[in-house]
Parts: structure tokens; sequence; C-alpha cells
């Protein structure tokens, strides 16, 4: 039966998962304007607004990969140290896994979750992002790797797909605050790496009881911007972000020079594309909003997009370089850690999460940022011979890094590889993974609680702001 779902899934899917995510969520994101009534050349033009957006976004994350990658890697060099787990970045795991036919049945899966949970009116969150599907199917394919059975990952990963689908609507209010989006606005994200939103809250949590005094010297980018004009803007954060790194990687003055307008250019568009997604989704937002008046008395639903709508707060970049030369310190010095995070060098499975929780205060979301670092690269060193085993079978093994394990240093969802390890080897029959499965299992369910009822408490109160108004 199993069998037969997963044939009917990749018959369905696999054509479209082919083309890319940008044109994915062009077609994705016009038939759903569509269902919803929008005019069809309405609906088209989001759409391509939609896949522009999200191909510029990708192309400017590499750029900025690119061109901190050498100084670096000159950096790490200069160290002397070797890991012998090499980090490749995201691009390489998510072929890896779009490489297994069981990710098309998973996503068919998480289709059916959603909607019932739509029905149930248990989320009002459409989840469109199917591209990053990829996440969650990572979870169960690592599971099944350490002898978990495809029921039991299926389960795995229903249990935090549905967290990760109310969370969503949790979120909605903050998304909507840091963008200075209108209520009627729906966008939020069901991405994975906002699932690390609960333990970033626990030290968040410690900040407000015993350092709160370092908010008096904290800002938040357009605060900034105000106070000092163009030194405090996107070019010029940029700006200092590549000379930072010229100068830990020992560049010379015409290096430190093109770091730095590099810096500066990348994030002053990530600031100009982060509008683009607002404005893709306007014919959507219009259509569901006629639709919930006229069908649904007014029930307001919220399209879950790929997280970079948020890519045009400067903290997010600004965390992430800060970040950047911390993590390969932390990795040189790290016990029981193997990996040289160099792939994923721009940590863009870490400071999406912190930017929400923190609300944009960047001194916390570095020094937070650093704390959980280690979380991240624990968990690249454990999914190492999962991934290197996967991507020899598939052929995806990068030519270069013969003689060595890969992985991805800050690859989303951390906690829940741990989870799929614990489930994979309990499933193996073993007394002892059991009891640690089970309580890592209850642990998350209670923690996620806990960072719900926070949230709530911040929803009500951003409620009450504008009710005050």
């Amino acid at each position: 039966m199993l069998q037969t779902i997963i044939q009917v899934s990749n018959m369905i899917f696999k054509p479209i998962i082919n083309l890319g995510a940008a044109p994915i969520m062009l077609i994705v994101l016009t038939l759903i304007a569509l269902l919803f009534g929008v005019k069809w050349t309405k609906a088209l033009e989001g759409g391509i607004k939609l896949a522009i957006a999200l191909t510029a976004i990708s192309d400017i994350i590499n750029i900025l990969t690119t061109a901190y990658q050498v100084p670096l890697d000159a950096f790490v060099k200069s160290t002397g140290i070797s890991l012998k787990i090499i980090d490749v970045g995201w691009a390489p795991l998510a072929t890896i896994t779009w490489g297994s036919p069981y990710t098309l049945f998973f996503l068919l899966i998480m289709i059916i979750v959603n909607i019932i949970m739509l029905a149930l009116n248990k989320t009002n969150t459409l989840d469109v992002d199917i591209f990053d599907i990829w996440h969650l199917s990572f979870t169960a394919l690592m599971a099944m790797y350490f002898g978990a059975n495809l029921l039991v990952a299926t389960i795995l990963i229903i249990y935090i797909g549905v967290l990760k689908i109310i969370n969503s609507d949790l979120m909605k209010p903050t998304f909507s605050d840091l963008l200075d989006a209108p209520d009627d606005n729906p966008m939020t994200t069901t991405h994975l790496n906002y699932m690390m939103n609960p333990i970033i809250m626990v030290f968040d949590k410690i900040f407000d009881k015993i350092f709160p005094w370092l908010d008096k010297y904290d800002f938040d980018s357009a605060e900034l911007n105000k106070k000092i004009g163009f030194w405090g803007s996107h070019f010029a954060i940029g700006c200092y972000l590549g000379i930072f790194v010229g100068l830990i990687g020992r560049q010379d003055a015409k290096e430190i020079f093109t770091l730095a307008f590099t810096g500066g250019v990348c994030l002053e568009l990530f600031s100009q594309i982060g509008s683009w997604f607002i404005a893709a989704v306007e014919p959507l937002s219009q259509g569901i909003s006629d639709f919930a008046t006229k069908r649904l008395k007014g029930r307001r639903f919220n399209i879950g997009l790929d997280w970079p709508f948020v890519a045009g707060r400067a903290e997010i970049w600004a965390a992430a370089n800060f970040l950047a030369p911390i993590m390969l310190i932390e990795a040189l010095v790290l016990p029981g850690n193997h990996i040289m995070p160099l792939g994923s060098i721009i940590a863009m499975g870490v400071t999406p999460a912190l930017l929400i929780v923190t609300r944009g205060r960047i001194i916390r979301m570095i020094i937070i940022g650093a704390i959980e670092m280690p979380i991240f690269m624990w968990a690249g060193t454990l999914s190492s011979p999962f991934i290197t085993h996967v991507a020899k079978q598939v052929g995806a093994f990068p030519s270069g890094a013969a003689g060595h394990q890969i992985a991805e240093a800050t690859k989303e969802g951390p906690i829940e590889q741990y989870l799929a390890y614990l489930v994979g080897k309990a499933s193996t029959g073993e007394i002892t993974f059991l009891l640690y499965a089970a309580l890592g299992l209850i642990a998350y369910g209670l923690i996620f609680w806990w960072y719900a009822k926070q949230m709530k408490k911040r929803n009500a109160a951003y409620a009450a702001a504008k009710e005050a108004k």
C-alpha cells in the first residue's frame, strides 16, 4: 500500500519538483490565487514576482557566500587545524534528499495533514512552500538510516510537521510587526529553521532576567538609520562587515575594498527584494480576503512561504556575518565537533529564527547565536555518515571531497536531527535508546508548548497595542 502511494506521489509531483524552487512557487502561487477567484493575469503576475524574488535572494546569497569564502578559508588555513567533515552547504543536501523517492511521499503526507488541520480549524496557514519539504524528508530519511521503518519515520515527521504549521500561526503577528505590514497581509512561513524558536526563547528569557541592561546598547536597522543616516544604512553595515571579514582573512587592501562594496550592495539589495515578496502576494491576499468574507464569515488565512520574505531586515545579515568568524573559532575548539563550517558560513539556518524571537535586537541575536552554534555543529557531525552514504548512493558525492565525509554545519532543524537519530536507534529495540527517544520526543513537545504560551502572550500584546491606537 505504502509503495503504491509513493509511486503515485512520484507520478504527480516529480515533473513539477524537477523544475526547481522558483518555478514551483510560480505555479503553486498562481494556481492557489486562481482557486481563490483572483483574475488570471493578476494571479500570474503575483507568481512571477515571487519567482523573481526567490531567484534574486538565492543569487545574492551565492554572491555573498562566494565572496567571503576565500578570506574565511584563508583564516582557517592560518590556524593550521583540519577537520575531517567538509561543509558543502545546503544545495547538495537538498539535491540528495530530493533524489529519494520517499521525499515526494512525505510531501503528499504533509499536504494531507495541512488540509486536515485547515478543515478542523487547527491552523489558518496554507503551506505552499513545497520545495522545502526536503527538510522534513531529510529528518525522516535520517531516522530510517539509523534503523526506523517507513511507518515510524512518517509518524515522526507528522509530529514535527503539525508543530511546524502551528508555529507559522504563532509567528504571523511578529512577521507583520517586523515588516510593518497590515494584518491582512497573509505572509508567514512553515520553514523548519523556525523550529529553533523554542530553544532561542529559553535563552531570550534568561537575558530578560539576568542581562536586561544590554538592551540599552541595542538597536535595530531602522532606528540606527534614523539616528546616523547613511552610516547606519544597509549599505554601510554591509561595508563594515566586508571589511571585518577581509581583515580576519588577512586580505590585501584591494580585496578588502571589494569585500566591503560587495557586502554593501548585497545588504542593500536584500532590503529591496524583501518588499518584492509583499507585492507578490498582494493579489492572493485580496483574493483570500474576498473569499473569506463571502464564504467563511471573514476567517483569515495565512500563506506559508519560504523564509526570505524577511530578508530585508539587515539584522539577519549583520548577525550572520558576525557569527561567521565566531563559528569558525568555535569549530576549532569544540569537543565532539568534526565539521569545518565553510559552505554554510553565511548561517541562514540560524539567523532568521533569532530575528523572530528577539525581534531584531542584534546584540541578543549575536550572543544567543554564538551560544546555540554548537547545537548545529554537533548535529552536522552526527548526520555526516548518513549524508555521505546517501550522497554516494545517488551519485551526488562531490568529487573534491574524496576521503572525507560531508555535511552542513548550519543545517536547519538540528534538534530534529537528534530526534531522528534517537528514533532510528530506538527502532532497533535498544532499551536505552527507547528511553532516550521517548524523553526526547516528550521534551520537544513540552518546550514547544511553553514557547507557544509565550508567543500567545506576545500576540495578545500586539493586539492590545493596535486596539489602543
